[in-house]
C-alpha cells in the first residue's frame, strides 16, 4: 500500500468532516495510505500576494519541514503530501514555489532557526523538494479512472452531478492541477462512478470566498450565477472540492431570486462522498448526517436507489 504524508487543515476537523471521513476512507479503499503529519498547524489559508512578505510563509513551510522529519524516519517513504482542501492545496504550493529561490528559502530557515533557538519547535532548516498534490490529482495521476471504474459497486447511474472547482485549485495557473479554464478532472471521476456529468460554464468562477463573513449580498448574487445554468439543466447534486465553496453554495437557500426564477434548491456534496457511495462503503463512511451539511442529499440519493431513506443518526462518521 503505498503510503503518502497527509496535510488534513482546519476546515477538515470541523465544517468539512463529511470530506475527510468519506476522503480517508475512499483512499483506503484504493490502497492508498494517507498518514496525517502529528503536529501540523493551520496552513494560513491564504497565501501572501505580496513576494517579500516572509512571515506569512512560516505557517505552510513549518508544515513542509514535518513531512522531511517524516521520510528522514521512515514514517513516510514518499514527499509528495496530499491535501483535500482546495485552499490548503494553494497556500502550501505556493510556498513551495516561493522557497525555490535560494535568498527566500535562506530567510525563511533564519525565521525558523530563531523559532527553534527560542521556543524549541521546528528542528531543522526546510532543503526544499516538498511537493503538494490535491486529492484529484492522486485520482488522476496515481491510481487513473480505470481503477477508480473497477471499484464501482454501486453505480450512480441516473444520477445528475454537476462539478464545481472554483478558484483555489485551478489558480494561478502555475498551480494548477487541471487546465485553468477548461479543468476535466472531476467530470472524469464522476463519470467512473458512473453519474451522469451536467456541464457547469461557471465551474471555476469564484464563489464570493470570505465575503460571506460581510458581504453575503454578493456571495449570494455570485452563487446564484455560478448555479443557475446546471440547475436549470437538471442537475440533481453539485459535486464540489473545497470546504468553502462547499459553504457557501449552501447560501443558496437564502436567496430570494432563486424562488422568483423557481430555482431548485440543489445540494453540495463533497465528490469523495459520491466516491464512498459508489465503492459500495458502509454508511459510517459516507459523510452524510455529520455538521454543517446544508441542504439535504439524502432524499435525493435515495430516489435513485443510491442509498436507504434512513435518520441522518445513521450517517454519522
Amino acid at each position: 500500500m503505498l503510503r503518502l504524508p497527509f496535510f488534513p487543515g482546519c476546515a477538515l476537523q470541523t465544517s468539512a468532516k463529511s470530506y475527510l471521513v468519506s476522503g480517508l476512507a475512499v483512499a483506503r479503499k484504493l490502497e492508498i495510505e494517507l498518514v496525517e503529519l502529528k503536529k501540523w498547524n493551520c496552513c494560513g489559508v491564504f497565501s501572501s500576494m505580496t513576494n517579500d512578505d516572509i512571515m506569512r510563509q512560516l505557517a505552510p513551510i513549518r508544515n513542509l519541514v514535518q513531512v522531511q522529519e517524516m521520510n528522514k524516519k521512515g514514517i513516510v517513504t514518499d514527499s509528495r503530501t496530499v491535501t483535500f482542501c482546495s485552499m490548503c492545496y494553494n497556500t502550501l504550493k505556493q510556498a513551495t514555489l516561493f522557497t525555490k529561490n535560494e535568498i527566500k528559502l535562506k530567510k525563511v530557515n533564519d525565521f525558523l532557526e530563531r523559532e527553534r533557538g527560542s521556543s524549541g519547535g521546528i528542528r531543522e532548516k526546510y532543503a526544499g523538494g516538498v511537493q503538494i498534490i490535491n486529492f484529484l490529482e492522486v485520482l488522476r495521476d496515481i491510481v487513473g479512472y480505470k481503477k477508480i471504474a473497477e471499484n464501482v459497486k454501486r453505480p450512480l447511474n441516473g444520477l445528475k452531478v454537476s462539478p464545481y472547482y472554483g478558484c483555489f485549485v485551478v489558480r494561478p495557473k502555475e498551480i494548477a492541477i487541471d487546465d485553468s479554464q477548461n479543468p476535466i478532472v472531476l467530470e472524469n471521476v464522476l463519470e467512473a462512478l458512473g453519474a451522469e456529468v451536467i456541464y457547469n460554464p461557471k465551474r471555476t468562477q469564484c464563489c464570493g470566498s470570505f465575503h460571506v463573513v460581510n458581504r453575503k449580498d454578493i456571495v449570494a448574487k455570485l452563487v446564484l450565477d455560478n448555479l443557475a445554468y446546471p440547475i436549470e439543466n437538471g442537475a440533481d447534486l453539485i459535486a464540489t472540492c473545497c470546504p468553502l465553496c462547499t459553504f457557501n453554495l449552501e447560501t443558496q437557500m437564502q436567496i430570494p431570486d432563486m424562488l422568483r426564477r423557481n430555482l431548485r434548491q440543489v445540494p453540495a456534496v463533497y465528490y469523495t462522498q459520491l466516491m464512498a457511495i459508489a465503492f459500495g462503503l458502509e454508511n459510517s463512511y459516507q459523510g452524510f448526517g455529520l455538521p454543517f451539511q446544508g441542504t439535504d442529499p439524502i432524499p435525493i440519493l435515495a430516489s435513485k436507489s443510491l442509498i436507504n431513506q434512513f435518520s441522518k443518526e445513521k450517517f454519522k462518521g
